[in-house]
């Protein structure tokens, strides 16, 4: 692990292993069920759901991603499988994490957040849920969140049929939320407005790039540091236990060891461009069957996550 972080009274749920089913920050886990519901009627009611999930898993087990999500049968039959549970867990985390709950309850000012490879929206309703939540307090205020999400498939019917729902169902006005698909490499793409953005996720992609592209994975890390303002977020989240080993010289090292090195700094020195605030390396976020129902199994996750500040 990387050293001189700092341990302020923003990390406080670090230590807990288990995050709430629900709690009064985030809506309830059943409206978030329910948008999925509506929005993937079309896929759920499907005869050929089960074959749409089946060519996606095996194209993903054989990593070929650009097949694993070239058509919209595939992608909705992946994101109605997946992104239910992916989004109860991210909500619950993201209300969970006093500086991202902050952030998105800060009732004045537009915040903008980037999501690296979030075209299935599971992160797009966790956002969705904690913001509108927290909106209820403040109905009539100018504050507004725009999201912005970059995959190299294109995800954008997807990403459309989830954010009308939550504009049209979770909100008093409209224009409070609003989303941007944009369909590139975040590998390859030029990003502008860094500068802008309050808040970065990657959410179970940082693997994934890693694996396909390590040296542009690494650069893009730089681009990061070097274009996000002074106290921006950046969380990193994967399956516990499922980062890869690299080489580096004679030794290996787990990814998550180079990635805090790239962005925090050589351990014990500090002295990185961001500083971790929160962290678990074993959280798990457990279904309660019986406060929500769904055609499809919703999962149980356990995983780890990084929750950096730029310094």
């Amino acid at each position: 692990m990387a050293g001189g972080r700092s341990k302020s009274n923003e990390s406080d749920h670090e230590a807990s292993s288990t995050l709430l089913f629900k709690n009064d920050d985030s809506l309830e886990p059943y409206q978030i069920i329910d948008a999925f519901t509506v929005c993937f009627k079309h896929i759920l009611d499907s005869p050929e759901l089960d074959s749409f999930i089946q060519k996606v898993k095996s194209h993903l087990y054989n990593r070929d991603y650009i097949a694993a999500f070239d058509d919209d049968n595939k992608r909705f039959g992946y994101a109605s499988r997946w992104s239910p549970s992916r989004a109860l867990a991210y909500a619950s985390l993201f209300s969970s994490l006093l500086p991202v709950k902050e952030m998105l309850q800060e009732p004045e000012n537009v915040k903008r957040v980037l999501c690296v490879g979030g075209g299935a929206s599971s992160e797009v309703v966790g956002l969705g849920a904690v913001f509108c939540r927290l909106k209820e307090y403040h109905p009539n205020s100018p504050s507004q969140l725009d999201i912005n999400v970059v995959d190299i498939a294109d995800w954008s019917t997807v990403v459309s049929h989830l954010s009308t729902y939550m504009k049209q169902n979770w909100l008093h006005k409209e224009h409070s939320l609003n989303t941007r698909f944009v369909n590139e490499d975040i590998l390859s793409a030029k990003i502008d407005d860094l500068a802008t953005l309050d808040l970065v996720t990657l959410l179970f992609t940082t693997n994934e790039l890693f694996a396909e592209k390590r040296k542009e994975t690494i650069k893009f890390l730089h681009t990061l540091s070097n274009g996000c303002k002074k106290g921006s977020l950046l969380l990193i989240a994967e399956s516990a236990g499922s980062f890869s080993h690299i080489t580096i010289g004679n030794k290996q090292f787990p990814v998550q060891f180079l990635i805090d090195t790239i962005l925090v700094g050589k351990q014990g020195e500090g002295n990185g461009p961001w500083e971790i605030i929160s962290e678990n390396d074993s959280t798990w976020y457990r279904i309660n069957e019986k406060e929500v129902a769904y055609p499809l199994k919703l999962e149980n996750m356990r995983f780890f996550y990084r929750l950096y500040r730029k310094k």
